[in-house]
């Protein structure tokens, strides 16, 4: 195996076009360089520079090994600084996005707890149902849910998500409880921002088209309206799970459950994550583990 040094001997001579300019890069003397390169001249079997009084160059040879060995060293900085920043503390303002209900009630305690074991770090959330461009806004990472469209975006994993549709005893005390998706025809379906409902038939994911006389943009109203009789609404768990285990909802169409969806932390793609962003998602996923 080649000596490290003589390695980086040859690449800062390329770089810097001279072996004066490598040797004051690397702190040693010029003829040091020298015998570095020549030792691993030697080793190699082959010429890598021609010199003449007038320039350096390297030969076909000293150009392939060069290609791989920058690759080498850049790597190794890369390294260098991926671990510095491992260490360091985070610091600066940390903004994160997130639908308002799910973020308020799980991911807010979370960032809650991540700052206080870092009160030098500043926190700025934003709680928002409508999808955020967070490299347009200058976000530092936003909580998903649902599928993820295709995207440039790094994602994580935090928990699963299961859609139910529900309604009240009250309500079924009145209307028939649909065993099929044809029979939802027949029923007062609660609208939020869509009117397709989402299920999976056959293990494919597919999109309903239900109808009603009410909608809102808010998971909360849904969900009190279907309690109080005046509809079916599709919601995810951590909206209708504590009416379900008190019997004050009612489960349908469970055979159709939308089970293929998850909640997602995401980010922009950068050769270094910042430590307040990289620290953050790490929290973020342990802390979240417990809902799976």
């Amino acid at each position: 195996m080649q000596h490290w040094d003589r390695i980086e001997a040859f690449v800062e001579v390329v770089r810097h076009e001279s072996f004066a300019g490598a040797a004051r890069a690397l702190g040693v003397s010029s003829s040091h360089v020298s015998r570095l390169v020549a030792r691993l001249e030697t080793e190699l079997g082959t010429q890598l520079l021609y010199r003449t009084t007038r320039r350096l160059g390297l030969t076909d040879a000293g150009a392939v090994y060069y290609e791989h060995c920058a690759q080498l060293f850049d790597g190794f900085q890369e390294a260098l600084t991926a671990i510095s920043d491992y260490q360091q503390q985070p610091k600066g303002v940390l903004k994160l996005t997130c639908a308002t209900t799910f973020g308020e009630k799980f991911i807010a305690p979370v960032v809650n707890d991540f700052l206080v074991a870092h009160p030098q770090l500043s926190v700025r959330m934003d709680f928002t149902n409508r999808r955020v461009d967070i490299v347009d806004e200058g976000f530092d990472v936003a909580i998903r849910t649902g599928a993820l469209p295709d995207s440039t975006l790094i994602a994580r994993k935090l928990c699963p998500r299961r859609e139910y549709v529900v309604g009240s005893p009250a309500y079924f005390d009145r209307h028939p409880r649909p065993h099929t998706l044809g029979e939802l025809a027949g029923h007062n379906c609660l609208l939020g921002s869509t009117e397709h409902w989402a299920f999976d038939i056959d293990g494919q994911h597919r999109t309903w088209r239900v109808q009603g006389n009410w909608r809102a943009n808010s998971g909360l109203a849904l969900l009190d309206a279907a309690a109080k009789g005046l509809g079916l609404v599709q919601l995810p768990d951590y909206y209708v799970e504590p009416g379900l285990a008190d019997g004050s909802l009612v489960s349908v169409l469970d055979q159709y459950g939308c089970g293929h969806t998850a909640v997602w932390v995401v980010y922009p793609r950068h050769r270094h994550l910042s430590p307040k962003v990289r620290q953050f998602v790490d929290f973020l996923v342990a802390a979240m583990a417990d809902r799976d």
